[in-house]
This record gives structure tokens, C-alpha cells and sequence, in this order.
């Protein structure tokens, strides 16, 4: 018993320290140019599956954001972006999100 008990913790910890190891920050040049558009994308990152923080600089328009590898990829997280209206590195937002922007963010 004593020793299934030490396998089951020893299982655990492993995980643990797996899952805190497949945390990754990336920079994503992003097309957005206001508050507005900061606003719009941070919200979008708070619900995109495996995104643990986002940030973006509005002067510089770099969207730093720190994901879970194992629940998500930064192709998802650039789509998750580019289905709010705004460019993410060399991947273009999609005409109809583009479309649905205020003024002041196209």
C-alpha cells in the first residue's frame, strides 16, 4: 500500500512540473493602433483556450502573450486574432472581422 501511495505522488509531481514547463511567451506584431484595439484583443486573449497572460503595447502594437503548449498554438492565437479584425505577424485579419472594427481601429 505504502508503496502504490509513494507511485501515485511521484506520478503527480511529474506532472506538475510538466505542465509548468510548457508555458511559452511569445511577441506578435499585431495592426492594432488604440486603446480600443487593446482592449479588443486582450479581451479575446482572456478567453482563448491555453492563454495564461497577454499584453499589448499600443505604441509599438506587440501583443506579448504566454500560452499553455499543451492546450493550444501560436497558429490558434494568431487565428484568435485575426477573427477580431486585426493582422497578427504576417497572417491578415479576416474581410469580415476587418469590416466590423470602429473606425478609429482599421
Amino acid at each position: 500500500m505504502k508503496n502504490i501511495l509513494i507511485a501515485i505522488i511521484a506520478t503527480l509531481s511529474i506532472n506538475v512540473v510538466y505542465a509548468q514547463k510548457s508555458i511559452e511567451t511569445v511577441e506578435i506584431q499585431t495592426s492594432a493602433v488604440c486603446d480600443m484595439c487593446k482592449e479588443t484583443i486582450e479581451k479575446e486573449m482572456a478567453f482563448t483556450k491555453g492563454v495564461t497572460a497577454a499584453e499589448l503595447n499600443v505604441k509599438t502594437a506587440i501583443l506579448t502573450v504566454s500560452y499553455k503548449t499543451n492546450k493550444t498554438t501560436l497558429e490558434d492565437i494568431r487565428a484568435a486574432i485575426n477573427d477580431v479584425g486585426y493582422d497578427a505577424d504576417d497572417s491578415p485579419a479576416t474581410k469580415e472581422a476587418y469590416e466590423n472594427l470602429h473606425g478609429c481601429c482599421k
